[in-house]
């Protein structure tokens, strides 16, 4: 039997790689007639640089910071996921980026990736990576590699075209 791709889950950084792999997501979502929903995750700084800056600037300045920073993304996402439709206008009937559910996390972007993935019921992850090269890579580790060695369902990595590793 075939494996039916219903949900996707779309992990994105906002890079140009990222958007790239959208292209992948929509193409998917439309061949299996699949719904898509797009996550983002925002790092948490240190704990260390947190209390500093919460002692500079006092505690409920820095989290509307945080939750302005927070609404910003948000509206970033949208704006592209939309804008990256309109880009495709010509090729497809309807988007399915721009039904998309977003979803911003804070916190490390592998584990909340992760978490994600095994509290709804995705049948793929699809997300873009760098071309470091291979000792970036064997250093630093990719997200896109700790997803893929710990994820429960498939994943799909794209790569812009001409990089090379």
């Amino acid at each position: 039997m075939l494996p039916e791709i219903k949900k996707i889950l779309y992990a994105t950084d906002l890079s140009e790689n990222a958007r790239f792999a959208a292209r992948y997501a929509v193409a998917l979502a439309e061949r299996f007639n699949a719904e898509i929903t797009t996550v983002h995750v925002i790092e948490q700084i240190s704990a260390n640089i947190h209390s500093r800056v919460a002692a500079m600037l006092g505690e409920a300045e820095w989290q509307e910071i945080q939750a302005r920073r927070r609404e910003e993304t948000f509206t970033t996402i949208q704006t592209r996921l939309r804008n990256f439709c309109q880009d495709l206008q010509d090729q497809l009937a309807g988007c399915r980026l721009e039904q998309a559910d977003i979803v911003t996390r804070e916190g490390e972007p592998v584990s909340e990736i992760l978490a994600l993935a095994k509290e709804r019921p995705f049948d793929l992850i699809v997300m873009g990576t760098r071309g470091l090269g291979a000792l970036a890579d064997a250093v630093m580790g990719s997200t896109a590699r700790r997803v893929i060695r710990r994820a429960q369902i498939p994943v799909m990595v794209v790569r812009l075209p001409g990089e090379t590793s």
